[in-house]
């Protein structure tokens, strides 16, 4: 895989810049590294500090000169490195030196990211911050598993909810009503419940569900049920997060069509 060229855009220096330093809070995509905005190259080949979640394209930091710190404030379930208050409080410190410092998420920032938090505290402390956005996991990875999460004539919108415990009654009512995709970010632990909750708010339990895991990396699968029947499906097929869930026909097997052998035999012999 062809890499953005981190180490090209860096600028040579070889002592730190004069003046106040600043924070960009950057998304990173959903984890490949080919799926980073140029923005947000740029912003890495500036920084003098890296402060990096456990998701997005942390393969990248490998090409960084050694003298840029990374630190690994990542978050899994049942286990955080560092609270928001001690990551905000660290964004401050290390800007307050004059140093450039890169928050690099997985995702978009304002996505269920905690990017405004990070922006406020920044704000707060009268430290320069800038945003720069990411493609979200929310409609990138539905995407790279071949899930549209809006379809012309038959979707008219998509509900995007984080699942680490109940889903809120927007998603209830969106899955009583009918007619939109709901997507669920963060819901793995809690599939089996989210979705009786939803089939109890009245949703139909024929509604297909697609569950994409670890999606834009190597080990990127599809994991697909009705809603009836997808905590168990999941359960048998040991997903784990990272996933995305797409709740709604848009998540049917083939609703895009059967995936054409000669293109798949020319892609792989490209």
């Amino acid at each position: 895989m062809t890499r953005p060229g981190i180490l090209g855009l860096r600028r040579a220096r070889t002592h730190r810049r004069p003046g106040p330093g600043r924070v960009l809070v950057v998304g990173g995509g959903p984890g490949a590294e080919d799926l980073i905005t140029v923005r947000a190259a740029r912003a890495l080949a500036e920084a003098d500090v890296v402060v990096t979640d456990r998701l997005g394209p942390s393969g990248l930091l490998s090409d960084l000169p050694p003298h840029v710190e990374v630190i690994d404030v990542g978050k899994a379930p049942g286990h955080h490195r560092a609270t928001q208050e001690e990551i905000n409080a660290l964004l401050v410190e290390r800007a307050g030196r004059g140093l450039v410092v890169v928050r690099l998420k997985g995702g978009d920032p304002f996505v269920f990211g905690r990017g405004g938090e990070e922006v406020r505290a920044c704000r707060a402390a009268g430290v320069d911050v800038e945003v720069v956005p990411g493609l979200s996991s929310a409609v990138a990875v539905p995407a790279l598993g071949d899930v549209p999460v809006t379809h012309r004539g038959l979707v008219s919108g998509a509900l995007v909810v984080h699942g680490h415990d109940e889903l809120p009654e927007s998603a209830r009512a969106v899955a009583a009503v009918g007619g939109s995709t709901i997507v669920i970010l963060m819901g793995v632990m809690h599939l089996a419940r989210h979705a009786a909750d939803l089939v109890a708010a009245g949703a139909d339990p024929a509604t297909p569900v697609a569950v994409v895991e670890e999606g834009s990396t190597p080990r990127q699968r599809v994991v697909r049920a009705d809603l009836g029947s997808i905590g168990e499906v999941a359960a048998h097929a040991q997903v784990r997060s990272p996933a995305v869930i797409v709740v709604g026909e848009v998540a049917a097997e083939g609703f895009l069509g059967e995936i054409s052998t000669v293109a798949t035999d020319v892609a792989a012999s490209a």
